[in-house]
């Protein structure tokens, strides 16, 4: 979740590692480090935004070093703080982490028989305390003792005193290696590199990275080894926000663009694909929005396949005794690919010889390289933390996974080359969120209720409602209501409805009536006009393969607004990381 930048070359240092620190931004953090390397190492921290940091370069006597490291610190142990901030230094050690060491506090107490003193409450200098501990002048001696001893994650760019190189390891974390002309560097994603190279390399668990001033030497196990260089096609324009305010509106105004995409060459993408009705069980894995793609697959695979779908938190997955007694697929889906309870859901599934396939948006990532089959989103980009067009992708994959099993017509056909455009029109109808936004924003308390497929949908609503504007937001299952939850209506208190199944809208209609009569803000969002009297936003009616691809980005404009109106930092929201690489 925190972000690392290192940088070996010709040119300032400083300058790559401010600039990828802001690239990395989106990925979630309190506070901010920089260390350089020239004749001397210098460390410069600072609590809150970058540019709280930036304020501070000018400090720095070695600004010019041509060597250096930076971080973003998304507080694991220890409070946020100018002090717990990375990087960390111990003797001749200076490090920054992403990750979390497991065994701290033993290793903490080791340290401190040995009557080493820390200053802050971290891991991370723990960490590197013990790299200092075993330093003998060896660095790939070291660091192979080191981590036989630490259990955990980590992502590590590491700089020694007494050595004019940079390294870096990982186990569990995200870190690639970008190759320049004449100048080097380390990243937590692609990001913050393709401003400066299209060239990268991945370094695999267990290997070592030498970064000289002249190339970039790998070792496994102390050897050499020889790694190929690779090319993104990640251009440095996706980093920027082509004139939208914030990174969220682009990126839900792109949902139409990667959709079409996605549609031109999905069935031919996966024609030799197994279909699902060779499994007698499929099991979706995943977390945040991701999981709620994966119960709109659930719920259309159930209704259209026949086949017993399992879906569930990969937190709770990945720790509960699951037992594989029926020819199953285990479909995990993760954005970055490197989330790391998803990615222990997969290594479960496949050490029990299950076949697994994974809906990713980065190729890469640890799930794309690790799981049988992949569908692969290529959404681009997402800087915002609070998912859309990747979310809308997995949404549409599970539709059109489902269509694909039931076998293709001309009429559907025809509906799904269609989709793209009526996606436009909808997010085009910005007035009308923006005037519904206004009835809400000043509320603290909302609820969403939906049945079944609705439910699913009302799920992700309230999430994105929640992430970006920091009302407290809950879904339900509209037939729940009655059952403790209506007890918390108030006058006033906006709840939405959503209701696009014809065999229960009257169901939920019942239940909208009953938080009516007692004071609640009644908003419905359909696919056709229920009662001109209500307050309603209407979506065209599609199949069900399709229907929520049309339905979700009402909800994802309709929580940027509120946030928006209430001045939230909606591309960043407080507490919020992008990608979840610790558990």
């Amino acid at each position: 979740m925190c972000g690392i930048v290192g940088y070996i070359g010709k040119n300032r240092a400083i300058d790559f590692l401010i600039d990828g620190l802001k690239c990395l931004e989106y990925r979630g953090y309190d506070s901010a480090g920089i260390a350089l390397k020239d004749k001397k190492m210098q460390v410069i921290k600072s609590l809150g935004r970058i540019s709280e940091l930036e304020n501070k370069i000018n400090e720095m006597s070695v600004i010019d070093a041509k060597l250096g490291i930076a971080h973003t610190r998304w507080a694991t142990h220890g409070v946020p703080s100018e002090i717990n901030a990375h990087p960390h230094t111990v003797g001749k050690v200076t490090i920054v982490h992403n990750g979390i060491i497991e065994n701290v506090e033993f290793l903490k107490k080791q340290l401190l028989d040995d009557n080493v003193l820390f200053k802050s409450e971290t891991d991370t200098e723990v960490l590197a305390a013990i790299i200092n501990k075993y330093y003998d002048g060896d660095v790939l001696g070291t660091l192979e003792k080191v981590f036989n001893i630490v259990r955990g994650s980590y992502a590590l760019a590491i700089i020694f005193e007494d050595k004019d190189e940079l390294y870096a390891i990982r186990k569990d974390s995200p870190l690639i290696l970008g190759v320049g002309d004449g100048e080097y560097f380390i990243a937590s994603d692609i990001i913050p590199i393709v401003k400066y190279t299209n060239q990268y390399m991945l370094i695999e668990e267990g290997e070592v990275a030498e970064l000289t001033s002249s190339g970039i030497n790998i070792y496994f196990n102390r050897k050499k080894i020889k790694k190929d260089i690779l090319k993104t096609s990640v251009m440095s324009q996706d980093r920027e926000k082509c004139g939208y305010k914030h990174y969220m509106l682009k990126e839900i105004n792109e949902e139409p663009i990667v959709l079409k995409q996605l549609i031109d060459k999905f069935f031919d993408y996966i024609k030799d694909f197994p279909k699902l009705s060779c499994y007698e069980e499929i099991h979706i894995v995943a977390c945040g929005s991701a999981l709620y793609a994966g119960m709109i697959g659930k719920c259309l695979f159930e209704e259209y396949t026949n086949i017993k779908v399992i879906c569930e938190v990969a937190s709770e997955y990945r720790y509960n005794r699951v037992l594989y007694d029926r020819k199953t697929l285990v479909i995990l889906i993760s954005q970055s690919g490197e989330t790391a309870d998803t990615i222990a859901a997969l290594r479960k599934a496949k050490k029990e010889n299950i076949d697994t396939l994974a809906i990713v948006n980065v190729k890469e990532s640890t799930i794309a390289r690790e799981s049988d089959m992949q569908i692969y989103i290529e959404a681009g980009p997402e800087i915002a933390v609070a998912t859309t067009k990747a979310y809308i992708l997995q949404v549409a994959i599970m539709g059109l996974l489902c269509y694909r099993e039931i076998g293709r017509n001309e009429k559907l056909d025809n509906e799904l080359g269609r989709l793209p455009r009526m996606l436009k029109e909808i997010i085009d109808h910005r007035d009308e969120y923006k005037k519904l936004a206004k009835k809400i924003f000043n509320n603290e308390d909302i609820f969403f209720i939906g049945r079944k497929i609705d439910y699913a949908m009302a799920l992700e609503g309230s999430l994105k409602l929640k992430e970006i504007s920091y009302i407290h937001s809950e879904a339900y299952q509209a037939g729940e209501l009655k059952h403790g939850t209506i007890s918390l209506i108030e006058d006033d208190m906006p709840v939405f409805a959503i209701i696009t199944d014809p065999d229960i809208s009257d169901k939920t209609l019942s239940n909208l009536e009953e938080v009516k009569a007692r004071g609640a803000k009644t908003i419905v969002i359909s696919n056709e006009l229920i009662n001109d009297q209500l307050l309603q936003v209407v979506v065209p009616k599609v199949s069900a393969f399709f229907q929520p691809v049309l339905v979700v980005p009402v909800l994802q404009m309709i929580a940027y607004e509120v946030a928006k109106l209430r001045g939230c930092d909606i591309d960043k929201p407080k507490n919020l990381a992008k990608s979840v690489t610790v558990e």
